[in-house]
Formats: C-alpha cells, structure tokens, sequence
C-alpha cells in the first residue's frame, strides 16, 4: 500500500491532475492483479488521498438536478477494469434500496452521506441492518457482495449539495443491478450516466491542461 501511495503522491500538479494521478495510480493497483481485499484496502488509500483534496472538480460534473441525484462518468477504463464516477446530491435527495454486483468505493468530497446498509435474504426480502454509515469530507467506504453490497444513500443536508466519488470494479453504468422496491421483489435497471452530452472528465485532460 505505502508504495501506491507514495507514487500517487510524487505525480505532477495542474488543474484535474488529482484525478489524474488516481487513475493512473489505481491501474497500476489493478495490473498487480490483486484479490479483493487488497483492492479495497489500497484503493481506498488512493480514494482518501483523491477526496482530501476539493480543488479538481469542474463545476461541470458538480452540477446538481432539482428532482434526483446526478451520476457523472469522470473515467471509465478502456477495458472496464473500473470506472470514476462524483455523484452530485441535491438538498435531501436519496436513492432506493439498490445493489452493485461488483465491489465499489465511496469517498467523500463535499458535504455528507448516510449509507444505510440493508441485508439480502434468499427469499429476495430485504431488511435493515444496523445504523447508516456517516460520511464526512475525506472519509471512504466499501461494498461489494463480498462484504455487504445493497444499501440506501441520502444527503444529510436538506439545504445544501453534497457530492461523493465512487470507483467501481466495472463501467458502473452499463452494469445490470437492481433496486429493491418496499413492498418486495426487486427491478433490473442499467444507471447509464448524467453527463450524455459532456465528455468524460478523462477525455478533457489534455483541454483542461494546457497552460
């Protein structure tokens, strides 16, 4: 971990080069072809490192809905080993009870989270388990269905946007998961992406760098 680290921390300053730095250090995680565990563990690190920083973030993929939740694509890797993506809460907004099928981190950039972790039972109900997991500024969580994968998330705030980076084990957005409605059963849904007419923040780099 300290090496990862250490290599994330040496990269070069300029306008979304934490971003940057992060995605070239998380790739070099994954080519390391790590197990589980030490994804979450390492990956975590560089997504604390990435979060304790607030400067990088276009105010393009910062931008809040009035009605829901906004999924911003900031990178997908070319062979879908994982993807980028800041989640923009406007005040109080939520999500359903949901699921990932893949392991995930969450870090929080702006404002503050609560994940509320729910249990899936053979029968397809779902239950509450235990209290929701606070997220402030600089903090980061895991799921995968390794270690707890369905949960719901709300903003704290009812009067302010709070905004979270999260890094899937896939392009998140193509993913077929599902949400798991209060009177039972479970629906299929495929997120896609808010930023259909933006470029991901990837592909911007170069534009955003140049002197």
């Amino acid at each position: 971990m300290a090496s990862a680290v250490a290599y994330f921390s040496a990269m070069s300053t300029s306008p979304i080069s934490p971003l940057r730095d992060f995605v070239v250090a998380f790739g070099h995680l994954l080519d390391s072809q790590p197990d589980e565990p030490r994804i979450l563990q390492e990956g975590a690190a560089l997504l604390r490192a990435l979060v304790a920083n607030d400067t990088w973030l276009p105010e393009d993929y910062a931008q809040p809905h009035p009605t829901h939740y906004q999924q911003y694509l900031l990178h997908a890797d070319s062979t879908e080993r994982f993807s980028v993506v800041s989640f923009v809460w406007g005040p109080g907004q939520a999500t359903p009870v949901h699921d990932h099928t893949v392991w995930g981190l969450i870090g929080m950039l702006r404002g503050a989270e609560i994940a509320q972790p729910w249990r899936l039972h053979e029968d397809g109900r779902t239950t509450l388990v235990g209290e929701g997991v606070r997220l402030e500024p600089g903090q980061v969580e895991a799921v995968s269905p390794r270690i707890g994968d369905v949960h719901k998330v709300h903003n704290l705030h009812d009067d302010k946007v709070s905004i979270s980076i999260h890094v899937y084990g896939a392009n998140i957005g193509a993913v077929q998961r599902h949400t798991y409605p209060t009177e039972g059963g479970r629906k299929t849904f495929i997120s896609g992406y808010s930023n259909s007419t933006l470029p991901n923040l990837w592909d911007r780099s170069n534009e955003l760098n140049k002197p």
